[in-house]
C-alpha cells in the first residue's frame, strides 16, 4: 500500500521489497540482456534500417526510465503499516463507492500510488480526480470530484477497509 503525501510516498514492506527486487533485476540482470540484443542487432550491419536494434534501443529507453522512476520512489520511501480499519478512506484502502447515492450504480477500487496497481482490483492514485474527492471522507459521507468534460459528478462512500492483498 502507498501513500502520498509532497514527496513521500509510504510502502508496506511488502511492496517496498517488492519495487527493489524490481529495481535490482533491471539495473543488473536486465542491463546485461537489453545491452547483449543492442549488440547484436548492431553487427547486423546498417543501423538506419535495422528494425531490431532500433527496437532494443527503444527498449533500453523504457528500461532506464523505469530504473529512474524507481529510484525516485524508493529513495523517497517511508516503510510503515497498513492504514487503521477506521472507515476513513486514504491510501491503502480498498473503497466502495456508490455513484449519486444509486446503491445500484457502484464501483469497488484500491486507493494506492499507481506503482502498487494490481490486476485483482482497480487501483485509483489519491492524486486522480476521483480519489482526491474521497480522500479523508469517511464511510457515509458523500463526495464530488470532477470529470473529464469538467462537470461534476458525486458518489456516497459505502466502505472502506485496509488492503490485505
Amino acid at each position: 500500500m502507498t501513500q502520498t503525501s509532497e514527496n513521500v510516498t509510504w510502502l508496506t514492506q511488502e511492496a517496498y521489497n517488492q519495487l527493489k527486487a524490481e529495481l535490482e533485476y533491471l539495473s543488473g540482470p536486465a542491463r546485461t540482456e537489453i545491452a547483449k540484443k543492442i549488440e547484436a542487432a548492431r553487427e547486423e550491419g546498417d543501423l538506419r534500417e535495422n528494425g531490431g536494434y532500433h527496437a532494443a534501443k527503444e527498449e533500453q529507453g523504457k528500461q532506464e526510465l523505469r530504473v529512474r522512476q524507481l529510484t525516485q520512489l524508493l529513495d523517497n520511501a517511508k516503510v510503515g503499516e497498513a492504514p487503521a480499519d477506521n472507515g476513513v478512506v486514504e491510501p491503502g484502502m480498498v473503497v466502495k463507492i456508490a455513484f449519486d447515492g444509486d446503491e445500484d450504480d457502484t464501483l469497488t477500487f484500491l486507493m494506492a500510488s499507481r506503482e502498487y496497481a494490481s490486476t485483482d482490483i482497480e487501483t485509483y492514485s489519491p492524486q486522480s480526480p476521483l480519489g482526491a474527492g474521497v480522500n479523508g471522507k469517511k464511510v457515509g459521507d458523500d463526495a464530488e470530484y470532477e470529470l473529464p468534460n469538467g462537470k461534476k459528478a458525486s458518489v456516497k462512500i459505502l466502505e472502506a477497509k485496509p488492503y490485505t492483498g
